[in-house]
């Protein structure tokens, strides 16, 4: 099965991409993932996009899409792959279907904003360990502290509200447009927010039938 996860920052497509990749036997293939594999390996394209990264630009959508050929073709996606955080755009998604890199579905988690925010936001980090906790659905024991090592928690700079709603407008700006271009081709599934990790997955395997 060959899966795209869409869905807003925040919405947990790491986290489904993850426990879909074991229930299945396939792997997920993240962009930053595969770019630092082909940056690593000096591959022709990999080294293409060393030199944009080296420069502090944007890798061009043709050469990420040229990454993710080569990764698909790899032995380990033969039985299929889980795509989380590519395609990005309209463009991107265009680009993959030139390539001949065709999905089977579409699994949109749909999250309304105020409750990404408020997960986000929620969120705080060990700087020592990374240990991740929330300050709501996963406190540490004692306020502010690890339980791991006793380092003070902080706030990411990515978790941090203005932050999160920038993301989130850029989101709905460059990437919510996919999934009109995914329902136009028969291939879009939504699933809608529940009210834990648990209830989202039985929802994916009920949509996917599995």
């Amino acid at each position: 099965m060959k899966i795209i996860m869409l869905g807003a920052p925040g919405a947990g497509k790491g986290t489904q991409a993850g426990i879909l990749s074991w229930k299945l036997g396939i792997p997920t293939i993240s962009t930053g993932n595969i770019l630092r594999a082909a940056v690593k390996a000096g591959t022709p394209v990999g080294l293409q996009a060393k030199s944009y990264m080296d420069g502090g630009k944007l890798v061009p959508d043709d050469v990420i899409i040229g990454i993710l050929a080569e990764a698909l073709a790899g032995p380990d996606c033969a039985k299929g792959y889980i795509l989380d955080g590519v395609p990005r755009t309209i463009p991107q998604a265009e680009a993959m279907e030139e390539q001949g890199l065709d999905v089977d579905v579409v699994l949109d988690l749909e999250v309304p904003d105020e409750v990404i925010v408020a997960r986000m936001s929620g969120r705080r980090v060990c700087p020592a360990c990374g240990a991740t906790y929330h300050i709501q659905n996963a406190p540490p024991k004692t306020e502010g502290v690890c339980d791991g090592c006793g380092a003070k928690l902080i706030v990411r700079a990515d978790d941090a509200p203005e932050t999160v709603l920038d993301r989130l407008h850029t989101y709905h700006e460059q990437t919510e447009p996919l999934l009109a271009f995914y329902e136009a081709r028969g291939k879009l599934r939504t699933v809608n927010n529940q009210p834990s990790i648990e209830a989202i997955t039985a929802e994916i395997y009920r949509t996917l039938e599995i």
